[in-house]
């Protein structure tokens, strides 16, 4: 759920910000690229923080190897996925590639919630969330 607040209120900020006079946010797009990007910040940071990234590490599929070196790779993406939907001229290729990232973290959040483990929300729920985090990359692009 917190990924979610971060987006909503990173897009309401910026597109206040944009109302109030900033142009560059003065538009819908670029202030859901600001709220995806702080999204993105807050996920991609705590692939690296003691506390979540143990969960986080316990969530990858058990199948995969080195799931360690996956949260940590997942999360550089994430972080550099956010820097770029913030460069106009990199925003469309940084929210292509979070939608291709998302999908392919997705089956970890099915495995998570059917193995019950932290961070395992619920399967519907994730999923819906999932959808909504990716609907909000793709209006991104233009």
């Amino acid at each position: 759920m917190e990924p979610l607040i971060a987006l909503v209120v990173g897009f309401l900020a910026a597109r206040l910000t944009g109302l109030a006079g900033v142009e560059a946010l003065d538009a819908w797009q670029p202030a859901l690229r600001v709220g995806l990007a702080l999204m993105f910040l807050f996920t991609g940071f705590a692939h690296f923080h003691p506390k979540f990234r143990v969960d986080l590490i316990g969530m990858v599929p058990p199948n995969l190897p080195r799931p360690d070196l996956l949260v940590s790779l997942t999360g550089v993406l994430e972080l550099a996925g956010a820097i770029g939907l913030l460069i106009p001229v990199t925003a469309p290729w940084a929210a292509g590639g979070l939608i291709l990232l998302l999908i392919a973290m997705f089956p970890a959040n099915v495995s998570a919630a059917r193995r019950g483990v932290a961070q395992g929300d619920p399967l519907g729920p994730r999923t819906a969330l999932q959808a909504v985090f990716i609907v909000a990359a793709a209006l991104t692009i233009a």
